[in-house]
């Protein structure tokens, strides 16, 4: 049976619940295949506003009744003939309320029903008010004692025919975005097992993991320069990896026997990092009492990693310069000339480029280390990898425990899924890897990590809520609900999507993530609407 709680959380759905409960003054709801109301599992009782719904539904046998209507309900749904054009039903319940239901399909299967309830389709005649106070104290505590009859029939939901019609296209609009997303999902799993099943690991470079169009170009530039010795500047924001893609030039090339260096240049100020670098010779300066050799020597014939070469000063630019030019240095306080064969591979998260034109950069330094330039991309911009990169740290984190029954990862539930596509990852591979590694720890034996298992900070951003502007608009009633409900949808759509391309910045892969919908589809819906970012 399919968990349709994560589908509850879709953008679309909220939009949703918002525009019938201010239209209709009735209540969205979920419930599963069984006919089983999900919030009522998890102990909520959202009733519609109706108060004849609400002392039914907090007495015992009424909350009995209304769920045997439910399920009944579910019953029609199954029943129902393929060939209807209409997929929504209307089932009046055990007061004699409509409850209007619209099926969810997935994978071919039913799997749960849209519905709301509590309203009429006509105005009630004396002998039904009878009927009803009459069931209302067969089922309500006390009876129903106190409660204003007339005032509560007055605020009783009334749709017309027309309106049902209307809450009907809302409804299977709703089913159609579900199944949608769903499908969209399964497309996705498809894709991943495929990509793991053919390409093994040739796209994989140490611990390199990656199928998005911006790291195959990375893979395939990896491929054509690591046998050879020209030195290669790695430019990317922190936490992207770019000490990895160094290891991955280095251990796949003629050179991986040999050793591998690394310096972060803005660990020390810039005698300490002189002194790293080159070595020194002893009485140098205070505290040198014996020669020393530096990492360019300990490196000889193999490769030294510069990072954040762009915190390197001016002073220390001349003397890497020499050392790629020629091949040659001169330890701290020494006069020999000492020589060394050491590919060099710089990275910064700085544009060098511009440091140049600002005179904080070495012009003829930045051309020589700016051989081959790779461009690690943030993983905000390779999206479509994350479920891969989900799949190789759950696994590289996994440890099985004495006594314990699980042999296999563990992976993340739907929801939490989604909110982990939702975060924008400003500390890229390196945010994503410690998340994990967190959640995977919190877990403990759990097979399936739940979205309450993620970072604070994590479910904050990733819970974008619907803007300001769009909160007014629904509030003074902007969207046309006495016109026409073609026009409305497309309002809040259209809304909907702008203010979320705003926040993303124009990242329609990341957009169409948060959405439930795939890209081609937000691109098609961006053009219809002229959202554009050359013409918004």
């Amino acid at each position: 049976m399919i968990d349709l709680r994560p589908y509850e959380k879709l953008h679309t759905i909220q939009m949703l619940k918002d525009v019938i409960r201010k239209w209709w003054r009735v209540e969205l709801a979920f419930a599963d295949s069984k006919g089983y109301v999900l919030d009522h599992a998890e102990g909520k009782v959202v009733p519609p506003n109706n108060d004849f719904c609400r002392l039914a539904l907090f007495s015992k046998e009424g909350f009995r009744r209304c769920n045997e209507s439910v399920k009944v309900t579910r019953d029609k749904l199954k029943a129902a003939s393929p060939r209807n054009v209409r997929r929504c039903v209307v089932h009046e319940c055990h007061l004699g309320f409509d409850i209007i239901a619209c099926p969810i399909n997935l994978d071919a299967d039913f799997s749960g029903f849209l519905f709301v309830g509590g309203s009429i389709h006509e105005e009630m005649t004396h002998f039904a008010e009878e009927s009803l106070l009459k069931k209302i104290k067969e089922v309500a505590i006390g009876g129903g004692a106190g409660t204003d009859s007339q005032k509560a029939m007055s605020k009783i939901p009334r749709l017309t025919q027309p309106e049902i019609d209307q809450l009907s296209d809302l409804l299977e609009f709703g089913v159609d975005e579900i199944q949608n997303y769903h499908a969209e999902l399964k497309r996705r799993e498809r894709e991943l097992t495929s990509i793991t099943q053919e390409l093994g690991e040739r796209y994989r470079f140490e611990n390199i993991v990656g199928n998005s169009r911006a790291m195959q170009s990375v893979f395939r530039l990896l491929e054509k320069i690591i046998e050879s010795d020209s030195t290669v500047l790695i430019h990317g924001e922190s936490g992207t990896g770019k000490e990895l893609i160094a290891r991955a030039i280095h251990y796949n090339g003629p050179r991986a026997k040999k050793a591998f260096v690394v310096q972060n240049c803005s660990a020390f100020n810039d005698n300490l990092l002189e002194s790293a670098l080159f070595g020194h010779t002893k009485g140098s300066f205070t505290g040198a009492i014996k020669d020393k050799k530096g990492l360019f020597e300990i490196a000889d014939e193999g490769t030294f990693f510069l990072d954040e070469v762009g915190d390197m000063s001016p002073a220390l630019q001349v003397k890497l310069l020499r050392v790629l030019q020629e091949g040659t240095f001169t330890p701290v306080g020494g006069t020999e000339t000492r020589t060394v064969d050491v590919r060099v591979i710089a990275a910064t998260h700085k544009d060098l480029q511009k440091m140049v034109e600002r005179g904080e950069f070495r012009e003829d330094l930045y051309y020589r280390i700016n051989v081959i330039k790779i461009q690690i991309p943030p993983l905000r911009d390779r999206m479509d990898d994350l479920p891969i990169l989900l799949e190789h740290f759950l696994k590289k984190h996994f440890r099985v425990r004495p006594g314990q029954a699980r042999q296999r990862a563990p992976r993340f539930q739907p929801d939490a899924l989604l909110a982990l596509q939702r975060y924008p990852w400003p500390g890229n591979i390196r945010e994503l890897e410690n998340e994990i590694e967190r959640c995977m720890v919190l877990g403990g034996d759990l097979d399936e990590l739940p979205e309450d298992l993620l970072s604070q900070r994590l479910r904050e951003v990733a819970g974008v809520p619907m803007s300001r502007a769009m909160q007014l608009r629904a509030q003074q009633g902007n969207y046309d609900a006495a016109g026409s409900l073609k026009n409305a949808i497309e309002q809040l759509e259209k809304d909907l999507i702008h203010q979320g391309l705003i926040r993303t910045h124009w990242n329609k892969s990341q957009l169409a993530k948060e959405l439930g919908i795939s890209r081609s589809n937000l691109i098609t819906k961006v053009e219809r609407y002229g959202l554009d970012k050359k013409t918004v």
